[in-house]
């Protein structure tokens, strides 16, 4: 029998970690040979050059393409995209797969996915069907699902939402997040580890900041991020560790931001371009508050009953738990918010707290799947009129 060679795209930490534990199950699937492609934040040393955690894991890589352009602009996410599509073909027709498994909604991975359409190589999409209205990458996601075969989708509505932008129900499936799988099966970071690790205390109250660009956002991010580091100011007593955004336009800015705000603010605050998934998910398993506007507030944190300050557009349209409290981008909407969360009141409601993207098996249930799936003899599909 053909080994079934399954190539997988990663461009950025929160995607990898997302990813992690199915690519450990196609690798150590014997019908499977699997063939990992990295591209994008992964190979930029500014955002923390993150490839050495996969390399760490142990993970063997079978191409690197390097697209992130050093730019800070929209200009820059299109020409990096460009770049990506350049160099994917000649990737794909060396590696030959069988599919292409891609997860979300980030340019880099549109860029791989329209090289893989265009060179009649099926797509396995994860993670399609959701809503971020204030980003680029709602958009990016809903190119990626019509361009895609097979829809693994996070939870019952965005199946719904799927199948309602024209694909085959039998094409699609409930299999929750893949992002829940690492929080089975890592073992996270005691507090007093932890502190050795970052270099700061981590006594209570503790938060843990991401602030992405909201690149659809009315307000420009830079001015928006002002007034969460304004709010932050207003509780002097909480240690604050920053995580800096990933690769979108503005987010260089973002980041310089934090680094500058964390140094002003003595032993309480630390800033850093990558966590990794062990520390990231260890500071939020121990955090008082998630606080900005990341995906991981929306999925993870509720998964480990920690509330979420949820701040601006970029999330807007995402199911949310009823630990998430969404705010507008305004330093007193935000003292606000991150108030009522600290409050008594609140936190007595957290241990109710229920997940909405699963029990944290999608990646065995997606290898399963894709390891005996009959492969398309043609990409051609009608449109699934409702």
């Amino acid at each position: 029998m053909t080994t079934r060679r399954i190539a997988v795209i990663t461009g950025s930490r929160a995607e990898y970690g997302a990813l992690r534990w199915l690519l450990r199950e196609l690798r150590d699937d014997p019908r499977l040979s699997l063939q990992l492609i990295v591209t994008g934040a992964h190979l930029a040393p500014e955002f923390g050059f993150t490839v050495r955690e996969i390399e760490s894991d142990g993970f063997e890589i079978a191409e690197r393409i390097e697209c992130q352009l050093s730019s800070d602009s929209p200009a820059g996410m299109a020409k990096s995209l460009a770049v990506g599509m350049l160099s994917m073909p000649d990737a794909l027709h060396r590696l030959r797969p069988h599919l292409l498994i891609v997860v979300g909604d980030r340019y880099e991975i549109l860029a791989s996915v329209q090289a893989a359409a265009l060179m009649g190589i099926p797509i396995a999409h994860i993670s399609g069907g959701e809503v971020t209205e204030g980003a680029v990458d709602d958009w990016i996601r809903h190119s990626i699902t019509k361009a895609s075969w097979w829809h693994f989708a996070a939870a019952e509505p965005y199946c719904k939402r799927i199948i309602q932008l024209g694909e085959s129900p039998d094409r699609v499936f409930n299999v929750g997040d893949l992002a829940l799988d690492s929080m089975r099966h890592l073992k996270l970071l005691e507090r007093e580890a932890l502190e050795r690790e970052l270099g700061m205390s981590l006594q209570a109250p503790v938060f843990l900041v991401t602030y992405h660009p909201a690149t659809l956002g009315e307000m420009p991010p830079g001015q928006s991020f002002r007034r969460v580091l304004a709010a932050l100011e207003q509780f002097p007593d909480a240690r604050v560790v920053i995580t800096k955004p990933n690769a979108d336009a503005g987010g260089r800015e973002l980041g310089a931001l934090g680094e500058q705000w964390s140094s002003q603010q003595g032993e309480r605050s630390r800033c850093f371009a990558s966590l990794g998934q062990v520390r990231y998910l260890s500071v939020m398993k121990l955090a008082s508050a998630v606080i900005g506007n990341t995906s991981s507030g929306v999925i993870e944190a509720p998964a480990l009953k920690v509330p979420t300050v949820n701040i601006g557009p970029r999330q807007s349209g995402r199911l949310k738990a009823s630990s998430i409290v969404d705010c507008d981008e305004t330093t007193e909407a935000a003292v606000a918010a991150i108030s009522k969360v600290l409050s008594p009141q609140f936190r007595q409601t957290l241990p109710g707290t229920r997940s909405l993207y699963g029990e944290g098996t999608a990646g065995v249930l997606i290898k399963d799947f894709l390891a005996v799936a009959a492969l398309p003899k043609s990409l051609a599909k009608p449109f699934h009129d409702l």
